[in-house]
């Protein structure tokens, strides 16, 4: 692959739509997943939380090398697990009732401190409304970022490290979908007691510890990884989503079958699965990685691969800036399917 000075331009509309109409037609018996909860995803927060939490109390004393040494070697899985877990909240994957969702990604986003889960809810939604739109799709990277970084490895490096703050800035560009509404207000109000709370019974020390598992579980790390996986022109470039199919899908409940999910982002992540083995000709076909450990270290040495490494676009085809993303289910609604599928 040639190194990219430029994002790559695309004229064409976001592929997942148009593969989601496709596989339901081949295989229409993928309908009775669409719209299935798990609400046994909350018990998987309540023991990421609890166990953040048991963490930070347990360094509270320790010497700062044994703070960063547990944040970097255990703390970030469970924080990554919180991560995925607001992700499926964002989605009204786990409850029936929205605000069941909202309050279940609250009560995940605890113990990774800055109160980021209603934000993020606002805007990754508009992510698989409109992919690799500049001014509407904040997991695309800034032209400043992507200019500032370059392709080499100490500036890739410096990216990941400080991931949620260049995530952060991206939000501003989203003019269009800026929301600050009772719930963005209830996640800060909850979010800023619960880090006092922290640092009244545990000390700073436990806070910057759950701070650290932030971002090494978004960044530098093997996990960060997941972000160049997701959309990042690693192995095609033309195909601008990618699957990751291997061991970390268990602690990350599947958020590797990323094709399978913008396919179906109606459905939950422990049947993710379900959708490749019902349509493998369509998943098999595509390609995708094995490893995060490798492509962590890939993307920082390969100086073929730099935060260029996106298709951007500026057609939005027929979708509004109200939509909510559930293609799979508007599809499977107004179709003459003859089973009914929930919201």
């Amino acid at each position: 692959m040639a190194t990219f000075t430029d994002f790559v331009r695309s004229n064409t509309t976001e592929p997942h739509r148009i593969r989601t109409r496709q596989i339901l037609k081949s295989h229409p018996e993928i309908k009775k997943l669409i719209g299935q909860k798990n609400p046994a995803t909350f018990w998987v927060i309540l023991g990421c939380v609890t166990l953040m939490t048991g963490m930070a109390y347990l360094v509270r004393d320790q010497s700062w090398w044994v703070v960063v040494a547990a944040a970097w070697f255990i703390g970030a899985f469970p924080a990554h697990t919180l991560f995925v877990c607001i992700h499926e909240a964002a989605h009204n994957l786990i409850f029936r009732k929205p605000s069941a969702n909202m309050w279940a990604a609250i009560f995940a986003n605890l113990p990774t401190v800055f109160p980021t889960a209603l934000s993020f809810k606002n805007f990754h939604i508009k992510h698989h409304a409109f992919q690799g739109v500049h001014e509407l799709d904040a997991d695309l990277p800034d032209w400043y970022e992507a200019k500032l970084i370059n392709n080499y490895a100490i500036g890739k490096a410096i990216w990941l490290l400080l991931f949620p703050i260049f995530q952060g800035i991206r939000t501003i560009r989203c003019r269009e979908l800026a929301v600050i509404d009772k719930w963005v207000a209830a996640n800060m109000i909850v979010q800023i007691a619960f880090d006092a709370l922290i640092v009244v019974l545990f000390g700073w020390k436990a806070l910057i510890f759950l701070g650290l598992c932030l971002f090494f579980s978004v960044g530098f790390h093997p996990l960060g990884a997941r972000w160049i996986q997701e959309h990042y022109l690693t192995l095609d470039k033309e195909q601008e989503t990618y699957s990751y199919y291997g061991r970390l899908n268990g602690p990350n409940l599947n958020v590797g079958f990323h094709n399978e999910h913008h396919d179906f982002p109606s459905i939950p992540w422990n049947k993710l699965p379900d959708i490749k083995k019902s349509a493998p000709e369509y998943y098999d076909t595509l390609k995708y990685h094995t490893s995060f450990v490798r492509l962590f270290f890939r993307f920082l040495f390969d100086q073929e691969i730099s935060l260029y490494s996106r298709i951007v676009r500026k057609e939005r085809g027929r979708v509004t800036i109200a939509d909510q993303s559930k293609p799979d289910l508007e599809i499977v609604q107004t179709q003459d399917y003859p089973a009914k599928v929930t919201a």
